[in-house]
């Protein structure tokens, strides 16, 4: 089912050039798995990846900030095609200004995505801050957004497609698909 969001979240949406997500609990459920030689374990969802490269092909740049190291979510965003990995940042604020001072990005032009603690300054820094249901309860009370989906189950995709949309892209993202047949 298509969404319908507020015209005032659809007002600040159309002015974000950046969306910068956190990994775990956001691109993935925010459960960390372990094999028994210690190895870990990430699932990605599958809408989410495409969503991104619909929001990169529509012009929006996409930056992953993360407090973790994991050759996994190096490897997931490598094959995303996204240009800005950042690992290993626990005041995810502080990467996050110190990428846009790079880009020339105000704060209302970045969206920030994010579900814990860790994540709150960033996400209030940001002119659309956006979280999941299955977040902390305080970041939920700061948000912008609250994805209907759950962090790791196609919420990355909701926020996509509420870019898109503001920004009038949806309906071009979703036209190869819908191509009559031959």
């Amino acid at each position: 089912m298509k969404h319908q969001w507020p015209d005032s979240l659809l007002a600040k949406a159309v002015k974000i050039r950046l969306i910068a997500l956190d990994v775990d609990g956001i691109m993935s459920d925010g459960k960390l798995y372990f094999s028994a030689t210690g190895d870990e374990l990430k699932a990605f969802n599958i809408l989410d990846g495409l969503g991104l490269k619909q929001l990169m092909a529509a012009g929006i740049t996409v930056a992953v900030i993360t407090g973790r190291k994991s050759p996994l979510t190096e490897k997931r965003m490598r094959d995303l095609g996204i240009p800005h990995l950042m690992q290993g940042r626990e005041d995810k604020k502080v990467a996050l200004q110190e990428l846009v001072s790079t880009m020339d990005i105000s704060p209302e032009a970045i969206a920030y995505m994010g579900d814990d603690l860790p994540d709150l300054p960033a996400l209030r820094f940001a002119g659309l801050g956006i979280t999941v249901p299955n977040g902390y309860w305080l970041v939920q009370q700061h948000a912008d957004y609250c994805t209907i989906a759950r962090g790791g189950e196609g919420a990355v995709r909701e926020a996509c497609d509420l870019l898109l949309t503001a920004h009038g892209r949806l309906d071009a993202a979703l036209a190869p698909y819908l191509e009559p047949e031959a």
